[in-house]
């Protein structure tokens, strides 16, 4: 009795002490699932971490492009197109751009040029730099004319007297604004003309106009303004004050003028 009983302790302390092992095997499966959980939690959550910084990078607007814009080498206007003589293409596009260049006007102008190629299309980048040769704008002639009137010349350079009229124009007749002028040593771009008309301080009248970019050359380019018809009546005459200017884009004034004129019922009677 006492032997079956030792048999039965011993047999259920086997059974225990398996029982107990397969807990604990059990345990640390359990124990590795959850720290295989946490593992792929936490490297899931690492990798959507470093999803968004790059989604921070990408949108990141001081990060530099992975190919930056060549410039190209400084070369002369007149060097440029020397060069491009050659190439039926290069040479159309630089008429397009710049029309018939002179080249005894351009000198040694350094004029650095890039180039940029998209669908087959030459595009030209010009960069100006303050140190290079400005180009210089001289108005040679400004005048207005009058149909069946001698044109009124206006002087250049002029000085303003605000005690006489600098002209003097008839009501209700007609005229345009001709006027000339010579571009050296660089390509002027944006050149605007503006004329801007007072009467007893306030503003009656102000003009602009984009006249374009012009390329240098010795021959005189000579631009018409629209035909226009001068105010009439009795309130329309009397004198005026009027700004004219011609600036570049950027901002360069190459004539700018104060000056007085009348409009009255009848032309003077000199015809001047």
């Amino acid at each position: 009795m006492s032997a079956a009983v030792g048999i039965f302790s011993a047999s259920k302390q086997d059974g225990l002490k398996k029982n107990e092992r397969n807990n604990n095997e059990d345990a640390g499966e359990e124990k590795n699932n959850n720290k295989k959980f946490v593992d792929d939690n936490e490297t899931k959550n690492n990798n959507v971490d470093d999803e968004n910084e790059i989604d921070e990078e990408d949108d990141d607007p001081k990060l530099k492009p992975e190919k930056e814009l060549d410039l190209g080498p400084l070369l002369s206007l007149k060097e440029q197109l020397e060069k491009d003589k050659d190439n039926e293409s290069l040479r159309r596009w630089n008429e397009q751009l710049l029309g018939s260049v002179d080249m005894s006007a351009l000198g040694g102008t350094v004029f650095p040029i890039c180039y940029s190629r998209s669908k087959h299309v030459l595009n030209y980048i010009f960069v100006m730099k303050a140190e290079m040769e400005a180009a210089k704008v001289k108005i040679e002639r400004l005048s207005i004319v009058c149909r069946g009137r001698p044109d009124i010349v206006l002087p250049i350079p002029f000085v303003s007297n605000p005690k006489s009229s600098l002209f003097i124009l008839k009501e209700g007749s007609r005229y345009r604004l001709k006027f000339s002028f010579t571009v050296s040593h660089n390509v002027v771009s944006g050149l605007n003309y503006t004329n801007t008309v007072w009467k007893i301080g306030v503003r009656v009248e102000k003009t602009k106009v984009m006249l374009g970019t012009f390329s240098p050359r010795k021959d005189p380019y000579t631009y018409e303004l629209e035909e226009e018809t001068t105010p009439s009546g009795l309130f329309a005459r009397g004198s005026y004050s009027a700004t004219t200017k011609f600036v570049d884009d950027d901002g360069k004034a190459y004539l700018y003028m104060n000056y007085h004129f009348e409009i009255k019922k009848n032309w003077p009677s000199n015809k001047s």
